[in-house]
């Protein structure tokens, strides 16, 4: 399971010019399925999601965790974040999920999410959504859990 997560100080996705999940400060994350992720991948990423220290504490330093801080999670499925992009110029995705296997671990993810921390958000698994963000710092990460 990827993740690309970017601290933010507001994030929302329209679909169809309709806003489907909004947060203020806290982490957007944009979230891929590859074949081989279940149970384990995406307990680890919510681990990782809500436990990352990103966010500043008094002294300025990245040290506290969205956890710590209370902020909002939007959880966006993004498939295309697990393309195969070594040779030529046209991506592969033979690296990510079936649409079928993706749609249930995102779902897994997204109900242990909401188990463990009062706000969270979801974009719309498969739609064409529009991601709105303001980016804190800019502050981005890559997290991979195999």
């Amino acid at each position: 399971m990827i993740a690309l997560i970017q601290r933010v100080l507001s994030a929302r996705v329209d679909v169809e010019n309709q806003t489907v999940g909004a947060i203020g400060p806290g982490l957007l994350a944009l979230v891929a399925v590859q074949p081989d992720d279940g149970e384990t991948q995406t307990k680890r990423m919510l681990e990782r999601l809500l436990g990352y220290r990103i966010f500043a504490d008094d002294a300025g330093k990245m040290n506290r965790s969205l956890t710590d801080t209370g902020g909002g999670l939007l959880l966006v499925s993004q498939f295309t974040l697990a393309a195969d992009t070594r040779s030529g110029m046209r991506p592969s995705f033979t690296s990510a999920a079936s649409p079928e296997h993706g749609l249930r671990w995102f779902e897994r993810l997204v109900d242990l999410a909401k188990k463990s921390h009062p706000t969270v958000e979801i974009g719309r698994f498969g739609a064409h959504m529009e991601v709105h963000l303001v980016n804190d710092g800019p502050v981005t990460f890559w997290l991979d859990v195999r």
